[in-house]
């Protein structure tokens, strides 16, 4: 499905209104969690595809079979990763884990030696260090592991989400410079609120495991229900962000449910989108609503001369850098992002696939394997098509142009993988969006 987003220079400036699903990525590390204690009680989880993957393997890894069960996670990139160690501590299940052709093209080889470590038995089924793997799930009675620290998270997050279930706990040790490190706090937050006791101290996590439950207070708190509400998805956000940046004056828009104390790392948004214009507010309800209230950058606090070029480091906040790097180039000003080297193994090359569609639409765009520069300029192309590569950020990164020139987004559906009424959403904020071929 091709979908054709019509130019609309200024939306409607009266305050909308909308309702964004749990973040994808605190849903998926609460439903392993589930999965492990079953007493807790998840309230608005994602409705992304991710989620669903994620929702289905877990229900079904419970159905008992003599021949190893063949799990596809299709795209989901945290679910291949969380189930791989998931189904490591299994004992007496074989099951094969696979995925989309993208998928198997990427790594999983970090995570099955870290893991290997611990005593896992896994093995690939084609191609050395990709998916498919075999897993055969046993009793892991090693503790300690060491990787390195610049990896993506969601290897590190992996085996923190089944450190509880491992005889001795854990202790991980990361070497280097660490990556990400909001995702790494948020496991050990959403470990900490059901009871788990850890540590993150220099390069050292440690999560404390109880060998006999029947007589501690962690024991009781896993025999109690428990009930969890997960915060709305910032990255989600992020794109409404962009909206508010690229529109006039005046435009408002309410998002719920969000906090102040996020455990998200993408809700750096609410600062880095002030150098765009852009205002948050904290509502009593844990809705936030976020405002134009300068239509050029240099009219926000602190900006003495206009901005033509902003700057941003990003290892804590990845997933936002096409949101970013679209935003500047619709307002017309460069940028320069950093810290983006995991957008190399994402459902696409995400830093490449940038630098292909941003120049179509006119942009002067370099890229490494870290780095996004955009020289600032005025000139955007109409008319363009907009390849999606399979991913969902490529898609609704993209769409807020819409603002500014028309264009098409090819493969439009891929916005499910994390939010599914994306579409539907930006058509009650006044954007024409028309189905074509």
């Amino acid at each position: 499905m091709n979908l054709l987003l019509k130019h609309n220079s200024q939306l409607p400036t009266y305050n909308f209104q909308l309702s964004i699903t749990g973040s994808k990525s605190e849903t998926n590390r609460l439903l392993l969690l589930k999965a492990l204690y079953p007493n807790l009680t998840l309230e608005n989880t994602s409705n992304s595809d991710d989620s669903e993957v994620m929702t289905n393997i877990l229900n079904n890894s419970k159905l008992e079979t003599r021949n190893p069960k063949l799990f596809n996670v299709h795209h989901a990139g945290t679910a291949m990763r969380f189930l791989t160690a998931f189904f490591a501590i299994q004992e007496g299940k074989e099951v094969v884990l696979t995925g989309s052709l993208r998928m198997q093209e990427r790594p999983i080889k970090i995570l099955v030696e870290a893991l290997q470590q611990l005593g896992a038995e896994i093995n690939y089924q084609k191609k050395a260090g990709f998916p498919p793997i075999i897993i055969k799930g046993k009793k892991l009675t090693k503790s300690k592991v060491s990787l390195s620290a610049n990896v993506s998270s969601q290897y590190i997050s992996a085996l923190l989400l089944i450190a509880p279930k491992l005889e001795n706990g854990l202790e991980l040790t990361l070497e280097g410079e660490i990556t990400s490190i909001p995702y790494i706090k948020m496991t050990l937050a959403l470990l900490n609120e059901i009871g788990v006791e850890t540590s993150f101290q220099n390069n050292i996590i440690k999560v404390n495991s109880k060998l006999d439950p029947s007589d501690n207070e962690l024991a009781k708190q896993f025999r109690n229900s428990q009930h969890i509400t997960i915060e709305s998805d910032w990255s989600s956000a992020s794109y409404f962000y962009s909206i508010v940046a690229l529109s006039e004056i005046g435009t408002q828009i309410t998002l719920s449910s969000y906090k102040k104390d996020s455990l998200q790392g993408d809700s750096a948004l609410v600062e880095i989108y002030k150098n765009f214009g852009v205002e948050t507010v904290f509502n009593d309800n844990n809705s936030i609503s976020i405002s134009k209230v300068n239509y050029h950058p240099e009219l926000v606090e602190g900006h003495n001369s206009q901005l033509s070029t902003f700057n941003s480091q990003l290892n804590n906040s990845p997933d936002i850098a096409q949101t970013i790097a679209v935003t500047c180039l619709g307002l017309g000003i460069g940028c320069h992002l950093t810290g983006l080297h995991t957008l190399k193994i994402k459902e696409t090359d995400r830093l490449e696939a940038l630098k292909n569609e941003l120049s179509k639409l006119g942009a002067n765009i370099s890229v490494t394997n870290d780095t996004l520069t955009i020289l600032q300029s005025d000139n955007l192309n109409s008319n363009i098509k907009i390849a999606t590569y399979q991913d969902h950020r490529m898609a609704m990164a993209f769409a807020p142009l819409a603002l500014k020139t028309s264009l098409m987004i090819e493969d439009a559906e891929v916005v499910s993988k994390s939010y599914p009424t994306f579409w539907e959403d930006l058509q009650s904020l006044g954007f024409i969006i028309e189905s074509s071929t």
